[in-house]
């Protein structure tokens, strides 16, 4: 390295990709262990998926049973669409939360945290 020069210390470069896969890989273990919830029907159905997208529960409140329903079918297709409705908005949550844990690791890797690479 030039003193005062341009070139990085190649180094303290490796150090500091080092520490930032070291980092990268406990926020994505932190993810994993985390819960997000996500509700559907005003909460009859609510979805728990980790933070790195995995479904791990499902409930259904026995209310999101019509039983005033005018068929069996119309309330499967209704109980359906909760569950649905429920997971996609569990797996929003766990986007947002991955954007919170991993957003400034990303920005390190984009936004010029490791000095003299190009990405």
């Amino acid at each position: 390295m030039i003193p005062g020069g341009g070139q990085p210390n190649m180094q303290q470069l490796l150090q500091q990709a080092q520490k930032m896969q070291q980092d990268l890989a406990q926020a994505q273990e932190e993810l994993a262990q985390t819960e997000v919830d996500g509700q559907a029907g005003g909460g009859l159905v609510t979805a728990t998926v980790t933070g790195a997208g995995e479904l791990r529960n499902l409930k259904i409140d026995p209310k999101a049973v019509d039983p005033d329903a005018a068929s069996v079918e119309e309330t499967v297709e209704t109980l359906a669409d909760l569950v649905v409705a429920a997971v996609q908005a569990a797996n929003e949550n766990a986007q947002a939360l991955q954007q919170q844990k991993l957003g400034p690791l990303a920005q390190g890797l984009g936004g010029g945290g490791i000095p003299g690479l190009p990405f």
